[in-house]
């Protein structure tokens, strides 16, 4: 089992169980393989000089050439030669385990060309633990100028070759991405030969590492290395609940663990009869609810107009002869007397305690006697009346004011009218007046 304290740190001493690397179950390595050979005292007739060479604590493996002036052993940090300069790892596997390891993977001896240049120093050791030190802030850096570019692409893990001159950036993406303009900027900006490549979902979560909802961590990132097609079918022959959320792993596909009994699964439904969804009987139709694969058992009820009812469980068997009556033309009476009854004692069973039902009796609680006041509430009839009432005052005050504003027009406008009048009389005077009796006026 990996820790994922060890891809965190540059020691590779795990921070979660504080073991120094010596987990129980082979130690903190994620695709960790136990080296048996190694420590048994037995003689190699036949020397082996390939060695299995693993990476970034499992991160990749190779297979490399051991010379004779190097001499490196299972747990050696070796100092490997690849196409664009020195890389460091530690030695996993040496001797005849190699050669099956090889034969696993389908890889011949014609294909190993790299070698082993040495052991490695503590400056080698320094030099690994500052290119480790520097993968985390380049790929935030990568993914802000990938974002910057708009590419549709993800950049899930960067790794540092052991001598700093090379960084591999593994991305995800849906489809194909043309990165030129992005690997010259990030040869500008890190300085480094650029080489990218792309990877699956599973393959980013294997790298990444995590929990899964058993509890244990992933197994694509401790010891699974190949990864198969996994389907709905698998779900559905389980009896699972087709359930999206619940059937996908950390990487957004179907979990990988949903082929692991399938096999077994679908030897035991060999045993169930086919197409019988339905069984015809004298009392109705059954139809079937679930079925318990491994009892050997099967549960029907009977389609009624207002929902299911009771369940009748029969065997497997049982169920092979309705079929068979069915396809006669003959009808069972019903499935009371065909179903599978359970019988248990409840005398016989040991609970490994004793039972204190009505043997210890708990006080009553005491509660407070005292009432909480309610405060009173204005009803709606009072606030309705209230309201009214303030209305209807308010349109008095209102038409009294229009009132008074009325009559107050009604006083000026009778005023001007007045001495309109007086005005329009007096001068019908003086035009008199001044029209020809004006002598008569002044003798007046």
């Amino acid at each position: 089992m990996g820790c994922t304290g060890c891809t965190t740190c540059g020691t590779g001493t795990p921070n979660g169980c504080k073991s120094n690397g010596g987990c129980a179950t082979g130690g903190c390595n994620r695709l960790n393989t136990y080296d048996w050979l190694s420590s048994m005292d037995v003689v190699d007739t036949d020397p082996f000089d390939i060695v299995e060479v693993s990476f970034k604590n499992g991160a990749h493996k190779g297979f490399y050439r051991n010379q004779d002036h190097t001499r490196a052993l299972t747990g050696d940090d070796v100092v490997v030669e690849t196409g664009t300069g020195l890389d460091l790892g530690r030695v996993t596997l040496s001797g005849e385990l190699v050669r099956l390891q090889m034969k696993k993977k389908k890889t011949s001896e014609k294909d190993v060309l790299h070698k082993i240049i040495r052991k490695a120093n503590e400056r080698d050791l320094e030099r690994l633990a500052e290119a480790r030190s520097l993968e985390m802030t380049t790929m935030v850096r990568a993914r802000a100028i990938a974002r910057s570019l708009e590419l549709d692409m993800k950049i899930g893990d960067v790794e540092y070759q052991g001598d700093k001159r090379k960084a591999t950036f593994y991305y995800t993406a849906d489809g194909r991405v043309d990165f030129r303009e992005l690997i010259r900027h990030y040869a500008k900006e890190f300085r480094v030969k650029i080489e990218m490549r792309q990877i699956g979902a599973r393959q980013e979560s294997a790298r990444i590492g995590g929990l899964g909802s058993c509890g244990r961590e992933l197994c694509c990132s401790t010891w699974l290395t190949d990864f198969k097609s996994v389907t709905t079918a698998a779900a559905r022959y389980q009896n699972l609940a087709i359930n999206q959320s619940k059937l996908s792993g950390m990487c957004g596909r179907l979990k990988c663990c949903l082929n692991y009994e399938l096999d077994t699964y679908l030897d035991a439904l060999e045993q169930f009869p086919k197409n019988a969804d339905k069984l015809q009987t004298e009392a109705g139709t059954a139809v079937l609810v679930k079925t318990d694969i491994f009892k050997g058992l099967m549960y029907y009820a009977y389609q009624k107009e207002s929902g299911r009812g009771k369940l009748y469980t029969l065997e497997a068997s049982r169920v092979k002869d309705i079929k068979a009556m069915n396809k006669k033309g003959e009808k069972p009476a019903d499935l009371v007397s065909l179903q599978v009854i359970f019988e248990t004692d409840a005398e016989d069973i040991d609970m490994g305690f004793e039972d204190v039902t009505g043997v210890i009796e708990l006080p009553e609680e005491k509660r407070s006697s005292k009432r909480r006041k309610k405060k009173k509430k204005p009803n709606n009839r009072d606030s309705r009346s209230n309201s009214s009432q303030n209305k209807s005052s308010n349109n008095s005050k209102s038409q009294a004011g229009d009132d008074d504003k009325n009559s107050g027009d009604h006083k000026k406008s009778g005023g001007k009218s007045r001495s309109r009048g007086r005005r329009r009389k007096g001068g019908r005077g003086r035009g008199n007046n001044n029209s020809g009796n004006k002598g008569d006026g002044d003798k007046s």
